[in-house]
């Protein structure tokens, strides 16, 4: 038996992986367990709980890997500073102490730290380092169900890549092309989260999620900061921004653009010039994208594709390739973000290095993404009797038939079950569920538990049987990655008079027969159920359609806002008593908030740092 122990930490998502005879065998993000969003510190809890899961000590590995190359990336940020000298001196005193006493000696820094998991372990030459665009190609491709794809990376920066096409066959992966640092999609999207008063690394989604509310009138003025070729590769004007020396994303040039400063988040509403703005970069976004996947299709004639990167996030953008109907196949990594480069590390390792050989499972080898933490039965009741709570056991059937009957009623519910999900997304694992019929669902579950932004939209979780008889789109979507449009017989048209309504105006317009989960312009982030991957959930969806007729629930995760995706019962008993959740299932085990002791709520929420 050969093990690998793949780990991303100390920039953002820090992240632990396990692959045993190159099977993916438990991942964890390091946030979960030190309730701190986006933790990157080293992943400490990550790798505990992975070596207990796989019976292994960390004596008994065979190799450690992280997930990019500290040396080039310092080279590239020592280049950069002399390249802009004086300018982004202050940058450099802060970044330097950093870099000098841990980041650049990162062996030895991780050897030390490995160290502290067991006393056996006694020597770094099984501690390698994978190229961080390599890692997040190799977690795309090798899970995927692809024999052979081509594979697109956009985030950030790595060590110099921010965008890079890779082939991927068999067991092999190459990589073709780069664009570099400071030309970057990724940082563009991000100079535009800061400038509409989100935060950086984690508020790209709500730009996303505001977009559909304003117009990209502002598309021309963009262009005028990133020149596009016809391939969809690009180049951005550093006169207008600030991030690659700076302690800001965006610059005076760039708010003297657009006609404002960039929003404070404590100070200013959003408004519709923020709505404006989201809409015109997400427009941007999306042309880029389909332009680089027309492009590497034509050159290289391969008709699967992979995504991986934090660009391969936006759900919207990947919906829109989807569309364009470029690529036969598309298979988008469901950690495809920091988080998901320990798993693409690891594999990366298995394949190319040690050239294991590789049998694709045509489905993938994510096993639905439901890799973290599992309570069984008798650990939840003791945790939950632990903490004082109140709670029934019922029989499976009878669990599943309250479920779907508190759904039907229009409570909001959580639901603990089965495996954590690796990645941003809950996957019906760790989620709050909801009936998407209901005209309140969507600005009570945002306003009254999540505690957050009311325009934030929800996602459908849905019987794949059923997905194309309610939504225009007919591919496995398990892992909430793509964005389809609710089927035309499902619609409700808006009258002239609302058509009239600007912005946040149109969020309470009935849009379709699932108003909480229909965006304003009728389209849905959509997840498909099976009930391989997760029977749990598919029978409660399955019973709802039966007492509704609806094949269809919301599903978000199960966090308030500023909080990670809770882990354990106490995470999730906390979260329902911290918010107006009616009920919450978990295990075999149901509590209703009436029944609980008031002097167990507390305003938990306060130990969160917004996002």
């Amino acid at each position: 038996m050969s093990s690998i122990l793949g780990i991303s930490a100390f920039y953002h998502d820090s992240a632990a992986c396990i692959l045993k005879d190159g099977k993916i065998i438990a991942a964890a993000q390091e946030e979960r367990f030190t309730r701190k969003k986006h933790d990157f510190s080293y992943p400490h809890n990550a790798i505990e709980f992975v070596l207990n899961n796989a019976n292994l000590k960390l004596s008994q590995i065979d190799r450690i890997v992280f997930f990019e190359k500290p040396f080039l990336k310092f080279e590239r940020l020592l280049e950069t500073y002399v390249a802009f000298a004086p300018k982004g001196f202050t940058s450099f005193a802060k970044a330097m102490p950093l870099w000098l006493k841990e980041k650049l000696f990162q062996k030895n820094f991780l050897f030390n730290k490995l160290k502290e998991h067991d006393k056996n372990y006694k020597s770094d030459q099984n501690i390698y380092f994978s190229d961080h665009h390599l890692s997040h190609a190799a977690s795309a491709f090798f899970p995927s169900p692809f024999e052979e794809a081509v594979i697109l990376t956009a985030d950030g920066v790595g060590e110099w890549a921010t965008t890079t096409v890779a082939i991927g066959k068999n067991n092999n992966l190459e990589v073709k092309k780069e664009i570099h640092f400071p030309h970057s999609l990724g940082l563009l999207y991000s100079a535009f989260t800061y400038y509409t008063g989100f935060k950086v690394n984690s508020g790209e989604y709500k730009l996303m999620g505001l977009a559909p509310y304003g117009k990209p009138i502002f598309e021309d003025k963009i262009k005028k900061l990133i020149d596009i070729k016809e391939d969809g590769t690009f180049r951005l004007d550093q006169k207008y921004f600030n991030y690659a020396t700076g302690l800001t994303m965006t610059n005076k040039k760039f708010n003297d653009l657009f006609g404002q400063k960039p929003r404070d988040p404590k100070n200013e509403k959003i408004t519709q010039f923020h709505m404006d703005i989201a809409a015109s970069i997400q427009k941007v976004t999306e042309e880029i994208m389909i332009d680089l996947a027309k492009s590497i299709r034509k050159e290289y004639d391969i008709s699967n594709l992979c995504l991986a990167g934090g660009v391969a996030l936006n759900c919207v953008a990947n919906g829109k390739i989807l569309k364009e109907k470029i690529f036969d196949n598309i298979w988008i990594q469901p950690a495809a973000g920091d988080a998901g480069g320990s798993l693409g590390a690891a594999l990366a390792l298995w394949y190319i290095d040690q050239g294991n050989k590789r049998s694709v499972n045509l489905k993938d080898d994510m096993k639905g993404s439901y890799l973290g933490t599992y309570f069984n039965q008798d650990e939840i009741e003791n945790e939950l009797k632990d903490i004082g709570a109140n709670f029934e056991i019922l029989k499976y059937e009878e669990l599943i038939d309250k479920g779907a009957e508190f759904l039907s009623n229009e409570k909001a519910i959580g639901w603990f079950q089965g495996r954590m999900e690796f990645g941003p997304r809950a996957l019906g694992g760790r989620s709050i569920l909801g009936d998407p019929r209901s005209d309140k669902m969507q600005k009570n579950l945002n306003l009254k538990v999540k505690y957050r932004e009311s325009f934030r939209p929800f996602a459908p979780s849905v019987l794949r049987e059923d997905l194309s008889k309610w939504f225009n789109m007919n591919v496995d979507s398990p892992y909430m990655l793509l964005v389809a449009n609710i089927n035309s017989d499902k619609k409700i048209e808006m009258t002239d008079e609302q058509k009239k309504l600007f912005g946040i105006e149109k969020l309470n317009i009935r849009r379709s027969e699932i108003p909480a989960v229909t965006h304003v312009d009728y389209s849905a982030r959509v997840q498909t159920v099976t009930k391989n991957t997760n029977v749990r959930y598919y029978d409660l969806i399955s019973k709802f359609k039966e007492k509704t007729g609806c094949p269809v629930i919301v599903n978000t995760s199960f966090n308030v806002r500023g909080e990670p995706i809770v882990n354990t019962p106490t995470d999730a008993f906390n979260c329902f008593m911290g918010t107006e959740l009616d009920y919450l299932i978990i295990g075999d085990c149901i509590l209703d908030k009436s029944k609980q002791d008031p002097n167990l709520k507390k305003d938990y929420t306060k130990e969160f740092e917004l996002d």
